[in-house]
């Protein structure tokens, strides 16, 4: 499951708690603290900050295949955020997807994860968020047509799809595997973008994290698999990746990027190498061997590629090092969907900027300069070149993605 959360000093951080004191008086710096690490690893200020908003009062816009949900106002302004609830009223709604007055939350809020989360881990993240600067703003609308505009309907969704209860660790795993799964499975929710769902919006629990669309971008699969999954990466590249935004491998972009300049960078040691060794221990999706594309596509696309990407991505598409990202056998690039590199050749990205590499590196746009069928080709090419096995990209494919993605509210 994707605003930037810094570090402040510790002298600011006792200044913001005395000027924002929580409610409860056994309520510890420790509590605190805590609770600072979980919203992060959870990258809660990132949805429910809007692009240009004041931090967790909500607002952000949340595409879905039924309409566009907001995110809430979570700052604890007593009229407009979570400043009224107490500890039970924010335990059901990150375990039951219940508010305070008693209307049902939409999924897309991920408490179907959430609801792994152990008692104390909640209660801490309200002690967070209880001293963090209270912004009075209303929530908005979900902008749903009938029926999914019915809060109602959703005690039946719930009743089908949410299977509440916190984590219980494996006997026959390790503490540090059952680390991992407690943090990809529960507070990450990373099962939200990297499963695949249903007609209804419910992933699909019998191949998880076997790949799946978040927003109108393809999130690959984190299992093994013989192209597009994580067979080829060590656990230290996994771990360097959460931690820094790129490796020898690839580089994150899109939501991703954000997840990791906001989240991932900021998590402990033991917690990234604890994710790393429990994705190594996912299955993959059965291969497939995508149809090869034709002679003349990949001659239009490498055409393409050496006038617009060979200077950066080198001309085997080996990329250079810390700077700019190979494309050859990348499992991003082979992905089983197409989109996530359509979107970037459309929109360009950013690579995050994070402690370890701040740098930040951007790729320019080239929606204004090429058209449909350019980017098809050369999105085709990319991903057949090199020994790389993604199958062809159509005209179509980039037509229903540049018009979705124009579409998108801010």
């Amino acid at each position: 499951m994707l605003g930037v959360l810094l570090l402040v000093s510790a002298g600011a951080a006792i200044a913001a708690v005395q000027v924002y004191a929580p409610k409860r008086s056994d309520q510890t710096w420790s509590d605190i603290q805590t609770g600072r690490y979980l919203a992060r690893a959870g990258d809660c200020e990132s949805c429910h900050t809007a692009h240009g908003g004041k931090p967790f009062a909500g607002g952000r816009a949340v595409p879905t295949p039924f309409g566009v949900i907001y995110s809430t106002n979570i700052t604890p302004d007593p009229g407009t955020g979570i400043g009224a609830w107490n500890e039970d009223d924010f335990w059901r709604a990150m375990h039951f997807g219940i508010r305070r007055d008693g209307e049902r939350l939409y999924p897309a809020f991920p408490y179907p994860w959430f609801t792994r989360m152990t008692r104390g881990d909640v209660d801490a993240v309200k002690a967070y968020l209880d001293t963090v600067k209270p912004v009075r703003q209303l929530n908005r609308q979900p902008e749903l047509g009938w029926p999914f505009s019915m809060r109602s309907a959703l005690a039946v969704w719930d009743k089908l799809y949410l299977h509440s209860g916190q984590f219980q660790p494996d006997p026959r795993r390790s503490t540090a595997w059952n680390r991992g799964a407690y943090l990809v499975e529960g507070l990450g929710h990373c099962g939200a973008c990297h499963t695949s769902k249903n007609f209804m919006g419910a992933v699909d629990r019998n191949h998880p994290m076997q790949g799946g669309f978040a927003e109108h971008v393809f999130a690959p699969n984190l299992g093994v698999g013989e192209r597009d999954g994580l067979s080829g990466w060590t656990k230290a590249d996994i771990v360097e990746y959460l931690a820094t935004g790129s490796n020898r491998y690839t580089t994150a972009a899109g939501p991703m990027a954000e997840v990791v300049q906001a989240s991932t960078q900021y998590l402990k040691q033991s917690d990234l190498d604890a994710i790393a060794l429990y994705l190594k221990s996912l299955q993959g999706p059965s291969p497939e061997t995508p149809k090869a594309p034709t002679e003349d596509t990949m001659r239009e696309g490498q055409a393409l590629y050496v006038d617009d990407c060979a200077g950066c991505h080198m001309d085997q598409g080996q990329g250079v090092a810390n700077a700019f990202p190979p494309l050859r056998a990348s499992s991003a690039v082979q992905a089983a969907q197409p989109q996530t590199l359509i979107a970037v050749i459309l929109e360009g990205a950013r690579s995050p900027a994070t402690s370890a590499k701040p740098t930040g590196l951007t790729m320019p746009a080239f929606d204004g300069k090429l058209d449909d069928a350019e980017v098809a080709a050369l999105t085709t090419y990319v991903r057949n070149a090199w020994g790389n096995r993604g199958g062809e990209v159509s005209k179509a494919d980039v037509a229903k993605l540049r018009k979705t993605m124009a579409s998108e509210p801010q």
